[in-house]
């Protein structure tokens, strides 16, 4: 039972900052003619950046330390770890593009 607390746990983490992205992509569809919607637009932009850093922080941390450990019994696999640590970083990436299509909606 501990094991299934665990993968909900992580995929949650995983899944709770795409989610806040997409939402801070869906919240800013509309093109921003009035000035006061403006200021949602960063609101969503910033939101989606920040959030998506914090994920990628979390999924580096959990992807760091499994390859420092698996560096230390085989140092042979450092390649196949730097794959990993970059596709962890990737989740702030889709944030800042999110982010800057979120922005380039603003008139």
């Amino acid at each position: 039972m501990r094991f299934f607390s665990k993968i909900s746990g992580r995929s949650l983490q995983v899944a709770l900052p795409t989610l806040l992205i997409m939402a801070g992509y869906v919240w800013a569809q509309t093109p921003v003619v009035d000035p006061s919607n403006a200021g949602k637009a960063f609101y969503a932009a910033a939101l989606s950046t920040g959030i998506a850093a914090i994920g990628a922080a979390i999924a580096v941390a959990y992807v760091g330390t499994a390859a420092v450990g698996a560096l230390a019994e085989k140092p042979e696999l450092t390649g196949r770890v730097l794959i990993f640590v970059g596709l962890a970083e990737g989740i702030a990436i889709y944030g800042l593009i999110t982010a800057i299509m979120i922005l380039g909606r603003i008139h």
